[in-house]
């Protein structure tokens, strides 16, 4: 084919290169060689072919159609391909394009596209491009923070890439260095696979988007560190500010303090400020950040179009998003109150007793709002406590039982038993015992738990207590049921190994499922009930 040939157009004036841009990059390559035109060449609706490959989310195509389209016609006065590609980048996480675009025209950071908002407004939506937006689990973290990314890592290095690429030794190199290359090629491919398989290159290519990340957002507000507030306000960075509050964006918050202190002032449309926005939202980090900002303090008088001020918007009830994090209604309500008293230690007296236009004090609009969560917490608590306790039941009939059933007997003159000198009876007596009251112990608490009154105020300390006292005591007691179980059989087969280990091992499982199944729970309870507060250490964010 001829290069005319490759520059028809279809009705919608989309050329062959147009569907190559959405199915792969080695077409791509074939029709560019042929004509190095077609990249530039836009369909009925404006748009060049880099802007469908980024939409279609394919990083190498587009990284391949950036690298031959003229960066001119991506320019803000280029027309709409320049902010359409820079949000897709983003929302693509292909930060290392978006990086090097905002570089050649920072403007394009406040550049507004016609359905999907400035790019600045986009990346606020992104909590996932940063590393508070990800929940890594406690292993996961220790290893993303021991992980060191080079400042100029790409993804297209072998370390955070799919192939493997393996250097092929000329063929004047003797038979002993090929097998040396062959050998190290080998071991290289096992290491990718072994890292791909445990996870740490996910967490690579996790950090190196973060990196790039980062990187653009600094970039990003050095150019908002330069707008006046019309132009501020035309680019979306108030709305977008905001968005990155409800979205417990961090890095996103400290960097736009630091490019515009003032932004700590704004408020939207509601007349409630971004204190009252981080308070709504239940994003304690971004509210730990502003209280640690002493100009921040009298912004605590603020009232909203609705009379209320920061204490009745704690009172209302969190959002579905951050509830469902929770584990059970109990914890949620338990949650709701944390932050309801963190709140009122640091509001003003006034605003305690202050009413709102509905004429409702702040702990009015609590009671109100959390009515059906308190009712589905007592729900929840009665369920844990009334499964629990059967368990605890059946346990402490068990081992009452077994403690007048020794294995071996008694001996029929005096009545002692007859393994009493040994070490495993010993060991039988005492972890039936500790069975026995830890699981008296546990059903007492649970007892509690089901006779409670379930007022607002027992959700906060008294019934996570009683949860935290008797789910421990029901996993102690079972530990201990199944070494009692274990050494009345050593007892009564005598060094039988064969026998003894596997039935042991069988033992373990009960213990096993229970701590999976319900020793999550147990921590997760012990975290909420115990933690230091809803305020947290900034200094590591801020400075």
């Amino acid at each position: 084919m001829s290069k005319t040939d490759l520059e028809i157009q279809d009705m919608n004036g989309c050329t062959a290169l147009s569907f190559a841009a959405r199915s792969g990059k080695k077409i791509a390559e074939f029709l560019v060689k042929e004509n190095p035109q077609l990249p530039t060449i836009p369909n009925k609706q404006g748009y060049i072919p880099i802007v469908g490959a980024s939409a279609s989310g394919d990083k190498d195509l587009t990284k391949y159609l950036y690298s031959v389209t003229d960066k001119e016609l991506l320019s803000p006065d280029g027309g709409k391909n320049g902010p359409r590609l820079l949000n897709y980048t983003i929302i693509g996480k292909m930060f290392d394009i978006s990086l090097d675009l905002l570089r050649k025209y920072p403007s394009l950071a406040v550049t507004k596209d016609s359905s999907q908002g400035t790019p600045i407004l986009i990346l606020s939506n992104e909590p996932s491009a940063f590393f508070s937006g990800t929940g890594l689990g406690f292993w996961q973290c220790l290893i993303y923070h021991r992980i060191k990314i080079n400042e100029h890592s790409s993804s297209n290095d072998v370390s955070s890439s799919d192939d493997v690429r393996i250097p092929v030794p000329p063929q004047e190199q003797n038979e002993e260095k090929n097998i040396k290359m062959q050998t190290f090629s080998g071991l290289r491919a096992l290491d990718l696979m072994l890292l791909k398989f445990s996870g740490i290159k996910q967490i690579y290519d996790l950090k190196l988007i973060h990196t790039h990340s980062l990187a653009f957002l600094e970039r990003m507000c050095e150019h908002i560190a330069s707008l006046n507030r019309k132009e501020s306000a035309a680019g979306q960075v108030y709305d977008a500010f905001f968005q990155a509050t409800k979205n417990g964006m961090e890095e996103f918050v400290v960097a736009m303090l630091k490019a515009r202190p003032h932004l700590i002032y704004i408020i939207d449309k509601n007349k409630r400020t971004l204190f009252m926005c981080a308070v709504e939202h239940r994003q304690e980090k971004i509210f730990s950040i502003f209280c640690s900002i002493v100009a921040w303090k009298h912004r605590f008088n603020s009232i909203d179009n609705q009379g209320n001020n920061c204490l009745h918007i704690a009172g209302m009830l969190a959002p579905e998003s951050q509830l469902a994090r929770i584990s059970g209604a109990a914890l949620q309500m338990q949650r709701e109150l944390q932050w309801f008293k963190e709140v009122q230690g640091i509001v003003p007296e006034w605003c305690k007793k202050a009413r709102n236009k509905d004429g409702e004090i702040p702990s009015d609009v609590f009671t109100k709002s959390h009515k059906k969560l308190a009712k589905q917490g007592e729900e929840w608590m009665k369920a844990t406590a009334s499964s629990s306790s059967v368990v605890g039941s059946l346990i402490i009939t068990v081992m009452f039982a077994a403690i007048f059933t020794v294995p071996g007997g008694n001996k029929q003159d005096i009545g002692f038993p007859i393994f009493l000198g040994k070490k495993s009876f010993m060991v039988f007596l005492i972890s039936d015992a500790i069975s026995l009251f830890t699981a008296s112990i546990s059903v007492l608490m649970f007892l509690g738990i089901l006779t409670s009154r379930y007022a607002e105020e027992d959700f906060y300390k008294s019934l996570p207590q009683k949860l935290i006292l008797g789910l421990s005591a029901l996993f102690i007691s079972i530990v201990t049921m199944m070494v009692t179980f274990s050494s009345a059989l050593i007892i009564m087969l005598q060094g039988r190994l064969s026998v003894i280990l596997p039935i042991i091992l069988l033992a373990a499982l009960p213990v096993t499922l229970f701590m999976f199944l319900q020793f999550p729970l147990l921590v997760e309870i012990f975290i909420s009930t115990y933690r230091p507060g809803i305020l947290v250490k900034t200094k590591n964010l801020w400075h």
